[in-house]
């Protein structure tokens, strides 16, 4: 569920229903779909999160693909961690772990209004047994694991340390490194001293080589975090400044709110000032959107976890961190150079500007003589023949054909566009879209013969084309996109989100309109209002020429596929390419929508075919289209202009 989904369509669901359940569906599914054969591909093929070597880095001596990480209480099961280690995460927190089980079925509470989460205990876990045998199972992913080790609520000092022994000797080989807890039991500080020195020594000893960082609270008083860092921090590889409030009478915690962030920043900077570049610091809370995180980093931390930022923010926020650092860490790099015209991206160019053409000509004569002589040929008729026998069957021919001719010139200029502004800058979701749909497009050619009709004319534009397809796959390489990411939660980006649901939809529908028209095209060739709009049957038109049906066919099933094809170059570019200051996408949907959806009004208009449930998905799909276009510009297009204005002004300077 990316975020334009979530919040769209699931987020108002789920936050209808009690918060245990909510997060109980939500992890059931998407942990459910990441078992199925080929649910990751799913997950990843919606989320497109492709981690760049330029977030690689270490916590703590462990390497780790990105410096974001998943705080285990959002999933203290690992019901989805296969599911979400796709989501643009680069380490998984297990825990709080302890010897024994500890349960609660109490409610989860949200507040909404803060941005927080109330959970009823903070304790609650599967116990060190149920947790190894869940690791030794495997886990269906390679992320490393941090596991924070927490003593049994009310536990002495002395029990506390037998019970970590335990817990390290159990979960040595399946950690990447630990986390030691227990801060938050209320002991006297010389017996905290004591007892985080001895629980050093018993890591050293049972888990040799793997680091152990000290976890502390998120209220942690300042004054008693200054004297641990000049004591007990020392020995650990670094400090985990906690995700969650603890209420030590009820046991309770909360996860978020408004002073989570400046709570992290604070302990974050008090931290880096102390402990020198040395020690690793994670930020284990208070990261609801990408600013937030480069604050965080910017402050001192290494990497940062995820809890309630993914419920109020959305499954994509990883994604969007990974960018903002990645933006963050080559702004001031030297840019690379764009490869030439002629390298790749200028042949899918030259493509997309043949498309146009081809598209422009087979318009004027779908508007004009509808037939070719090689067509006449086929029929052993010509025209008139044709217009004297029935005058709709023309016209609908030229329906048919018309839309084709628009659907190819909206390919074009889809093509065109993603190849200037996404193949040219290495950006590898244009890649894949223009790859994916280039490829069903040249496959569909195949439909035409499903009739037995042979056009020479496509044959020939696909020979010249196809050629133009495999020099682009020349030396394509990917590249980080040098353009400022999105870093706040504002109304903006809210409102992009039902933007970008609107045009998923449009280019799902559109696939699977695209599907059924060649299916029809394929089989039965016509459907029902069709034959009402002739005034024949499919038996009768048979009957009178028996060419005419596959001549037909060869159409639909042609612009099935083109329409396919353009679907899924929607389909992608709505998905992926939707970023903060991409005016150049919006005017992709602009005018890459218009040839397509003018050529199929105005042609039903024109010949009189005008029934209402067959031209309903058209009506449904220029909706979708008009919306997406409206909630899309704040975005996509006055944020362009706004960067533009920044960017002078820091130049001025």
């Amino acid at each position: 569920m990316p975020d334009w989904s979530y919040h769209a369509i699931f987020r108002p669901l789920l936050f209808r229903l009690p918060g245990r359940i909510a997060r109980n569906w939500t992890l059931h599914a998407i942990g459910g779909l990441s078992r199925i054969p080929g649910g990751t591909f799913v997950i990843k093929t919606m989320g497109h999160m492709e981690l760049s070597p330029v977030l690689e880095d270490q916590l703590a001596g462990v390497p780790i693909a990105c410096p974001i990480g998943l705080s285990s209480s959002l999933d203290p099961h690992g019901t989805a961690h296969k599911a979400l280690a796709q989501f643009g995460i680069g380490f998984i927190e297990l825990g709080p772990v302890t010897v024994r089980a500890v349960h609660s079925d109490a409610p989860i509470t949200r507040i909404a209004e803060e941005e927080a989460i109330v959970y009823p205990d903070g304790y609650a876990n599967d116990g060190a047994d149920a947790i190894v045998a869940r690791l030794r199972k495997g886990t269906g992913h390679r992320l490393p694991h941090f596991v924070r080790l927490t003593p049994m609520p009310g536990s002495s000092p002395r029990e506390a340390l037998l019970q970590q022994q335990e817990l390290l000797e159990k979960l040595a080989p399946y950690a990447a490194g630990f986390y030691i807890d227990g801060l938050a039991e209320g002991w006297p500080s010389e017996e905290v001293l004591a007892y985080l020195d001895e629980v050093r020594q018993l890591g050293q000893a049972a888990a040799e080589g793997k680091p152990l960082l000290l976890y502390v609270p998120q209220q942690y008083p300042i004054g008693m975090l200054r004297e641990l860092v000049d004591t007990a921090a020392a020995g650990y590889s670094g400090v985990v400044v906690g995700e969650a409030q603890r209420d030590a009478g009820t046991r309770s915690m909360r996860v978020g709110g408004a002073e989570a962030l400046a709570a992290q920043l604070e302990r974050v900077r008090l931290l880096r000032e102390a402990l020198g570049e040395a020690s690793s610091i994670v930020a284990a809370g208070g990261v609801h959107q990408p600013q937030d995180a480069l604050e965080l980093l910017a402050a001192g931390a290494n990497s940062v976890q995820l809890h309630s930022g993914l419920v109020y923010a959305g499954p994509g926020l990883p994604k969007r961190i990974n960018e903002a650092i990645i933006y963050d860490r080559i702004q001031h790099t030297e840019e690379q150079i764009p490869p030439s015209f002629w390298a790749n991206w200028g042949w899918m160019n030259l493509l997309g500007i043949g498309m146009m053409v081809g598209g422009v000509l087979a318009w004027l004569i779908a508007s004009t003589t509808v037939l070719l002589p090689y067509d006449e040929t086929f029929l052993g008729v010509s025209r008139s023949v044709i217009n004297r026998f029935n005058g709709h069957i023309i016209h609908f021919m030229s329906h048919d054909r018309i839309t084709l001719a628009g659907t190819m010139i909206s390919i074009g200029i889809f093509y065109s566009q993603l190849a200037r502004h996404g193949l040219r800058s290495g950006l590898h979701w244009a890649r894949t879209a223009v790859i994916t749909s280039c490829a069903v497009g040249f496959s569909s050619f195949f439909l035409y013969l499903g009739y037995g009709y042979f056009d020479p004319l496509h044959a020939t534009v696909a020979a010249i084309l196809l050629p133009m397809l495999l020099l682009t796959m020349r030396g394509l390489k990917d590249y980080p996109s040098r353009k400022p990411p999105g870093l706040l939660n504002d109304a903006v980006w809210r409102r992009a989100q039902w933007g970008q649901c609107c045009f998923v939809v449009l280019g799902c529908g559109l696939a699977i309109g695209g599907l059924t028209i060649s299916f029809v095209g394929i089989t039965n060739v016509f459907v029902d209002t069709d034959l009402v709009y002739i005034g024949l049957t499919a038996e009768q038109l048979a009957a009178w020429n028996n060419q005419l049906i596959p001549l037909i066919a060869h159409d639909r099933a042609g612009f099935g596929g083109a329409l396919f094809s353009l679907a899924v170059a929607i389909t992608a570019s709505a998905l992926w390419g939707v970023g903060q200051g991409e005016s150049w996408l919006w005017w992709t949907f602009l005018w890459g929508g218009l040839p397509g959806f003018t050529a199929g009004l105005l042609i039903h208009f024109h010949i009189g075919y005008m029934d209402f449930i067959h031209l309903l998905p058209v009506y449904i799909a220029v909706m979708l289209y008009g919306i997406g276009l409206y909630l899309l510009y704040p975005f996509l297009v006055s944020s362009a202009g706004k960067y533009a204005r920044v960017t002078r002004t820091n130049e001025q300077f």
